[in-house]
């Protein structure tokens, strides 16, 4: 005879061997999900994904991409720029800045050039043809020259610093204190 002795399992052996696989599985399953999500959230950036990068930042981003704008908007129904980056910057870093771009860059920021601009950072223009110190654009610093903001015509968008309307318009950066 063996000496092993067999024993039929117990219930609570057969639940906690189901739970055990469950939480195995689920746990990778759901790691697999937020990695399609996050690569979607990228893709749909245009950009990639680096291991130092705000993932809350990127989040953020795209969950507000086509949003159209409106002057005065304050929703996912419509947006102007300064609430874009207000919501934002409330959303991801908990920080209260002000609600329009000139007063932003005047009381919330310091002044940076477009070399140093980090993510997170605000970039700031006059679109308006008065005097080059005027603001009235802003959007928020991505990485790689790309920033978001709204534009008129296509409503919340990812634009490139290099394209010819942003240098022309570009007035400075700005790092949030």
């Amino acid at each position: 005879m063996s000496d092993i002795i067999k024993r039929p399992l117990n219930f609570n052996s057969i639940v906690c061997g189901c739970l055990g696989l469950f939480l195995f599985v689920s746990c990778s399953t759901s790691k697999h999900i937020e990695k399609q999500q996050n690569k979607a959230v990228y893709e749909a950036l245009g950009l990639y994904r680096d291991r130092s990068d705000n993932a809350a930042l990127y989040k953020e981003a795209a969950s507000w991409l086509h949003v159209p704008h409106v002057d005065g908007g304050m929703s996912h129904s419509g947006v102007d720029c300064s609430f874009l980056v207000y919501t934002i910057y409330k959303t991801v870093y908990g920080k209260t800045i002000e609600r329009n771009s000139l007063a932003m860059l005047r009381k919330n920021c310091e002044r940076i050039s477009r070399d140093k601009l980090k993510e997170g950072d605000l970039a700031f223009f006059n679109t308006s043809g008065k005097s080059s110190a005027y603001v009235n654009h802003v959007g928020i610093y991505l990485k790689d020259h790309k920033f978001l903001h709204t534009s008129t015509s296509k409503g919340v968008v990812v634009s490139d610093l290099d394209e010819d309307y942003y240098r022309r318009t570009w007035v400075c950066g700005g790092r949030v204190r």
